[in-house]
């Protein structure tokens, strides 16, 4: 059923449906609106187990996320993770681990304090050196959650300390709300915005207005970022948005960083279940407004930072 019968379905009940809002003129160099996102994939077990159920449902996944961190990885599996990209060409981003909310300092624990921010110089040389390692394993994308080590980074690539090609990834931990720290964050050199959990289709748009960088927008929200479920409003929120990726947490499941092998069966079951989530939502995204259906597009597009192996 899609929106057109369910706002007849419902005048002929006397109510009135709202209009679909305006279309975001925005796509991804390859001409999509969305891209499938696949957050929380810790290792090498977990990604190989999202791309098994990806194909196994259909579910093109162009890009996942890891939140443990490039410290909580062994050479061994992040050479790994990037040749199982390269193969699938899916982008692979590693969160720089260093972090106020592990750290000794009790801030990020007494307060609200953002739990991504970086403390001191050495945190930032640390950050630095969690991007210049996966750099030199084959990764092209890293997840950044302060804004100084963001600024840094973006230097740093443009004096070729990393590759010109390096994509710094805004995680929710650093949550852009509104449209002028959009447009900051870019002119810092971010590649792709985590927008906050709970904004409007409307602010959405008027975020639209003043980036051309993705926004990647979690639909379903894991409940430390507010368990949201929004399943039913992605149809108008890659209308209104697009460029987006639209990004699976699971409401109702543990926090998983750091994992490791202790964590290995939950964490790959996680996955498996995203991909699924994935499925419902472009199922509903098909239903309610089959004209934003896309197909794959082009495989190894030049925004989608593949790694290179």
């Amino acid at each position: 059923m899609t929106f057109a019968d369910l706002s007849g379905a419902l005048g002929r009940v006397g109510l009135r449906l709202g209009e679909r809002p305006a279309e975001s003129s925005g796509r991804f160099s390859d001409g999509g609106r969305y891209r499938i996102e696949i957050p929380s994939c810790e290792g090498p077990a977990v990604l190989r187990a999202v791309l098994e159920e990806a194909e196994r449902r259909s579910v093109p996944v162009r890009r996942v996320s890891q939140g443990s961190g490039v410290m909580m990885l062994t050479d061994d599996e992040i050479s790994e993770m990037a040749k199982l990209g390269a193969e699938a060409s899916v982008e692979i981003s590693l969160f720089l681990g260093p972090r106020a909310g592990w750290e000794p300092g009790g801030q990020s624990l007494a307060t609200s304090a953002p739990a991504g921010a970086v403390r001191g110089m050495d945190g930032i040389a640390w950050c630095v050196a969690e991007a210049k390692r996966a750099a030199a394993l084959g990764i092209r994308s890293v997840l950044v959650a302060d804004l100084g080590v963001l600024s840094v980074l973006g230097e740093l690539r443009t004096a070729g300390e990393l590759p010109a090609n390096m994509s710094f990834k805004v995680s929710v931990l650093m949550p852009v709300a509104n449209p002028a720290t959009a447009r900051a964050l870019e002119h810092l050199g971010a590649g792709t915005l985590n927008v906050s959990t709970d904004l409007t289709v409307e602010q959405l748009a008027e975020m639209r207005t003043a980036t051309s960088l993705p926004l990647d927008v979690y639909v379903e929200v894991p409940d430390d970022q507010g368990g949201f479920v929004r399943f039913y409003e992605v149809p108008d929120i890659v209308r209104a948005a697009a460029p987006v990726y639209v990004k699976l947490g699971i409401r109702n499941s543990p926090n998983i960083y750091p994992t490791g092998e202790h964590l290995d069966g939950l964490a790959v079951n996680l996955g498996r279940e995203r991909v699924r989530r994935a499925e419902l939502v472009l199922r509903l995204l098909s239903e309610l407004s089959p004209d934003l259906v896309e197909d794959a597009g082009d495989l190894r597009p030049d925004d989608l930072a593949i790694p290179e192996v």
